[in-house]
């Protein structure tokens, strides 16, 4: 995501985000609501920032960056955090004009820091829920795993979103959450990430006796 990217690739987001810089490019041209909505989002997340920008490259391609507020200088896309980066992926996911059905996302919370994680489950939210933000657009179903207890405590009063993943030899098993019967009374006794922590809930990597 780093990288700059070719103004011919930006017709939507790739899977590893590469054409990040060219898909924002495209909207800047041809979706300016939704581009201006990209910038003033990622300038309220990232208030050490003034200005957002698209950097241009001899090559033709363009690059994220942002300017530090003061104006005490810029920051490229090669210098930005891989949180940030994921980040901004994440903010052009929810906020695209045409997203797709369905989004698949390894390790949603990756190089995040725990106090944002809020806004990264806000942020799919608006996604799956549309209606709840006075979309209009069908819901996208969001699938993400995470190993983070802290993202984990986010859905403690909606447990039908989650699903606890416990690996036995080469097989995978899945429960939902919302389906254990001690739920309630285990939540007594702890946050939800704890609870998983501790394995309690299951999920985690069985110890060898």
């Amino acid at each position: 995501m780093a990288k700059p990217s070719a103004l011919s690739k930006g017709q939507e987001l790739t899977g590893n985000g590469a054409n990040l810089g060219a898909m924002l490019a495209h909207w800047r041209q041809n979706h300016p609501d939704a581009y201006d909505a990209f910038v003033a989002e990622a300038l309220r997340l990232f208030p050490e920032y003034s200005a957002f920008s698209l950097e241009s490259h001899p090559d033709g391609s363009v690059s994220p960056a942002f300017t530090l507020l003061g104006d005490v200088g810029v920051v490229n896309a090669a210098n930005l955090s891989q949180g940030t980066l994921h980040v901004l992926g994440v903010i052009a996911l929810t906020l695209s004009p045409e997203p797709p059905s369905v989004i698949c996302i390894e390790e949603i919370d990756r190089g995040v820091h725990p106090r944002m994680l809020r806004e990264v489950r806000d942020a799919f939210y608006r996604l799956a829920y549309p209606e709840s933000f006075g979309l209009t657009r069908a819901p996208v179903q969001v699938i993400a795993t995470t190993h983070s207890p802290y993202l984990l405590d986010l859905f403690r009063e909606h447990p039908e979103e989650v699903i606890l993943t416990q690996k036995r030899g080469r097989e995978a098993h899945f429960e939902r959450l919302s389906d254990r019967t001690d739920l309630t009374e285990l939540l007594e006794g702890g946050s939800l990430g704890d609870l998983w922590f501790s394995g309690i809930l299951g999920g985690v990597p069985e110890e060898r006796t």
